[in-house]
């Protein structure tokens, strides 16, 4: 069982490691990206035979499974967790690394599909460590949101929370854990309190780069987006 933290701690080797998230998401990768573009953006899809509804996790590295494979990421673990209760819904993996709250809100027209029932907002980590203004950043979520309502007005939203170090001073860092849980109350959507919790800042869990996610890590994350996915199928 893995031990649970009783609060989100960012020790200071965590701090560094977690501050080379944009290199990790995006310079680091950018040669992978160039030569996957066109298969990531029209999505990954882990197939349930005769599935109705669709399930669309929208977002950046940690939902695309960045340093494994696509089947060993955390959406494909909900799959899994959803075709073992025979549930009739595919999920859809349309995590891009690199992405931020910005290239975000211009992409997630071109995934979204009518028979979406469900799509998890996972943006945020790299605008947050690149110190993009707060406003803009609450405004690009606020207009994915707007987006999916206008276009799919009876889609479910959950929105995944998200922390970041305190390297942009400790306003910056609350006021930008705050953005998510006020954006969710606001528009009524659901709220995953925080996307990794009890696997962010534990080396175990935790790739080479200390920012993502190892294969047992994306098990822990699935378990944390499964507590809110599940009352909703």
């Amino acid at each position: 069982m893995t031990k649970k933290t009783p609060s989100f701690t960012l020790p200071l080797m965590f701090c560094y490691f977690l501050t080379l998230l944009l290199l990790g998401c995006g310079e680091k990768n950018a040669k992978k990206d160039t030569e996957e573009t066109s298969t990531t953006e029209e999505t990954a899809v882990t197939e349930a035979k005769g599935s109705n509804k669709k399930i669309l996790f929208f977002g950046d590295s940690l939902t695309a499974g960045y340093g494994l494979e696509v089947s060993e990421a955390f959406p494909a673990l909900i799959q899994q967790k959803i075709d073992s209760l025979e549930l009739d819904y595919t999920v859809i993996n349309a995590g891009l690394s690199g992405e931020t709250t910005a290239s975000g809100k211009n992409r997630l027209e071109w995934v979204l599909e009518d028979d979406i029932d469900i799509i998890i907002i996972e943006l945020g980590a790299n605008d947050g460590l690149r110190g993009v203004p707060l406003t803009e950043t609450e405004s690009n979520l606020q207009a994915m949101i707007d987006t999916v309502q206008s276009k799919l007005p009876e889609a479910k939203i959950i929105l995944a929370g998200m922390k970041i170090p305190p390297n942009m001073g400790p306003e910056y860092t609350s006021k930008f854990e705050s953005i998510f849980p006020e954006l969710a109350a606001s528009e009524n959507v659901k709220l995953i309190p925080f996307l990794l919790e009890n696997v962010a800042g534990m080396p175990e869990l935790n790739q080479g780069d200390g920012i993502h996610p190892t294969i047992e890590g994306q098990k822990l994350v699935a378990n944390n987006v499964w507590e809110v996915l599940k009352p909703m199928l």
